[in-house]
Parts: structure tokens; sequence; C-alpha cells
């Protein structure tokens, strides 16, 4: 890379960092948080529904927007809202607060995620798509990882209040990196503004973007499965602890996470519709493996292949949804698209494993998460673009 283009990515890169760090403070904090205020179950779950479905609606405009306007104003703006909008939740008295607070944040999110990361695409050179969104992503599990530990020891140490301060102190950061760090939009790198983005109609039309949304939605619906019912499945089943299960629920993730660099490394070398395919079939026989596991080391197994799965193909799937942004001229309005598949996936998996939790037996929600990503690959196989960018 140039030498601009390695300061504005490190700008971005500790940018979402600290606002992610920020994020994952409270995250587990805020069930605990609205019932103390009184919040029934319903009202904890709209904490979290509220945030995705914001995020969900919002997104398609604001990364529209930032290809006809440029990405700074957008991250400015949404690192600000996120910033005030953690500060307005120490004053938060009612679980209603708490969660039209959350709206305003899924909106903030709906301004810097997929923006933020348009905005890496732009500045990564062809070639090597793969390890730069590798190494970027590592900075969201980072702060999604670090948040929730830093914040479960300011809880017990300071009280609920600090944590809260802590997340605005975090976003400010962001915010001031961005404002004072990151190009003025005429400088923006990449960003072609003399020539209009496709139509959303257009970009819909495009068939490799299609499997592309596919499989995260399908990989997500998983991980949204995983989350709400292997919990269920470890303790009914095998009488599992909670830190033995508290282990299993964080692992997929842990291990997908820490395998995006390499990975990322080897999407810019390697035939990425061909890393696609095979990490999809890796973590549907992750989920196949779920339903037949005989114990923790069982299940252990069953969920490091499955994040095996993950931290292969993420990789090349975002290699690819940068080529398409680069190629249309959309790279805002793609990254958005990547955004709503994983919201729509999570909260899709979740409903589709509740439904099938209690109309079925249990272990046919890791079958269902094994049919869709089955489906997922046989997409891409169709549809999908084939690319070996670099020979090395």
């Amino acid at each position: 890379m140039q030498s601009l283009n390695k300061k504005v990515y490190a700008i971005l890169f500790f940018s979402i960092l600290a606002t992610m760090t920020g994020v994952g403070l409270v995250l587990p904090l805020l069930p605990v948080y609205a019932k103390k205020l009184g919040g029934s179950g319903f009202q904890i779950a709209l904490i979290f529904v509220a945030f995705a479905i914001a995020r969900t609606v919002f997104i398609p405009f604001f990364g529209r927007q930032s290809d006809l306007r440029g990405r700074k104003p957008f991250i400015v703006m949404g690192m600000f809202f996120y910033t005030i909008v953690s500060f307005l939740f120490v004053l938060a008295d009612t679980t209603w607060q708490l969660i039209f607070l959350r709206v305003l944040q899924g909106i903030a999110s709906a301004m810097v995620m997929p923006i933020v990361q348009a905005y890496v695409g732009d500045i990564t050179p062809e070639g090597f798509e793969g390890v730069s969104m590798g190494i970027f992503n590592m900075g969201i599990f980072m702060g999604l990882s670090i948040g929730p530990l830093a914040g479960g020891v300011i809880h017990d140490y300071f009280g609920m209040n600090a944590a809260f301060y802590f997340m605005t102190g975090f976003s400010l950061i962001g915010l001031f990196l961005a404002i004072f760090y990151l190009p003025p939009r005429s400088q923006e790198a990449g960003i072609v503004q003399s020539k209009n983005p496709q139509t959303w109609k257009k970009l819909l039309q495009n068939l490799p973007l299609r499997g592309l949304c596919i499989f995260r939605v399908a990989y997500t619906a998983c991980i949204g499965m995983m989350w709400g019912f292997l919990p269920i499945l470890a303790d009914m089943k095998f009488h599992l602890s909670s830190s033995k299960i508290g282990v299993l629920v964080m692992l997929g993730i842990f291990v997908s996470g820490i395998l995006h660099v390499p990975m990322g490394f080897v999407a810019d070398r390697w035939n990425r519709k061909h890393m696609l395919c095979i990490g999809g079939l890796l973590s549907m026989s992750g989920m196949c493996l779920l339903v037949v596991a005989n114990g923790f080391w069982g299940l252990f197994g069953a969920i490091c292949l499955f994040g095996l799965g993950g931290g292969m193909s993420m990789p090349a799937l975002m290699a690819l949804a940068v080529l398409i942004g680069s190629e249309t001229k959309s790279m805002g309005s793609i990254m958005s698209l990547m955004t709503m598949a994983h919201s729509v996936g999570m909260m899709v998996g979740s409903l589709m494993a509740g439904m099938m939790a209690d109309y079925f037996q249990l272990s046919f929600v890791f079958v269902l998460g094994a049919v869709n990503m089955l489906v997922s690959v046989c997409l891409i196989a169709k549809w999908g673009v084939s690319l070996n960018p670099r020979k090395t």
C-alpha cells in the first residue's frame, strides 16, 4: 500500500477498534441494567432487536449516500451520535428509554460500520483485498472480545455508570481520530465521485453478489442458532457447567477471528470461490457434528470445525465484495448489503431456530443450519465469481 493509504487504514482500524470496544463494554450489562429498571423479558429482548432492526432499515440509505457524497461525513456523524448516545445511557431510568437509545445506536451503527468497511475497500490495492479486510475485521473481533471482559471488571469495581462513561470515552476517541486524521472528503482515495454508482435494481440483479449475500445470511444464521440454542443443548443433554458453556459459545467466533488474517493472505493468492465453498462445507459439517456430539469435547470439536469454516470463507467473501464494489463504483452500497445480510442472518436464524425447537427436537435446529449452509454453497458454486488475483 502507498503511504497515505497505510495512514488512512490505520486511522480507520483504530477508530473502529475503539468504537467496538466501547460498544462491547456494555452489551453483556444491558440485560442486567434493564432488569434492575423493572424491564420484562419482552422489553429486554427488544433492547437487542431494536438495534438490529434500526441498523438494517437505515443501512441501505447511508451506504448509498456515502457513494454519492463521500465517506468521512457519515463516519464522523455516526461516531458523534455513538458518543452522545453512550452518554445518554447514564441518564436513562426506564427500560423504554434504553430501547429508544438502542434504536439511535442502531442508526449510528448504520452510518459507521458499512461505510468504514467501504472506505477500507476504497483504499485497498488490487490483489490485497483478502488480507486488508482480514486485518480490519480482526479489529472488530478484538473490540467485541475485549469489551465484554473489560466491561465486567469495570462494573464489578466501579459500577454500571462507569461502564457507560468508558463507552462514551472510547466512542469519543473514535470520533476524534475520524475528525482530525481522516482526509477531507475531497481527498478521499479511491472514490470516483464523477461517476454515478449503480442503481439498487442493477446491483440486486448481480448473481455473484446475490450469492455472497445469501452465503453471509446462512453463515450468520448458524451463529444465531448456536448463540441461542447451544447453551440449552449443552445444559439439557450434557449438564455442562456455565463456564464450559461460555467457552463453547465464544469458541466459534474466536477460532474464526484468529484465522481472518492468515486466511486473508491465502485469499489473495488462491481461488476465492473455492475457499468459500470449502469453508461453507466445513461450517456445515460442524453444524452436523453438533447433532451427534456425545459430550463437551464433541461439542468443542464441532464448534472448532464450524469456526475453521468461517475463518476460511469470510475473508474470501469480503475480498470478493470489495472487487464487486470497485467494479460497480458502489462500495458503500455493497458493504451495506454485507452488513444487512449479517443482521438479517442473526435475526432470521434465531427466529427459525426458535420455531424448530418448539415444534421439533432441539437437535433439528442445527440440522436446519447445516441445510442452509449447503444451499448457500450450491448457490456460490453456481453464481459465484472465480478469481485468483495474484500468482505466487
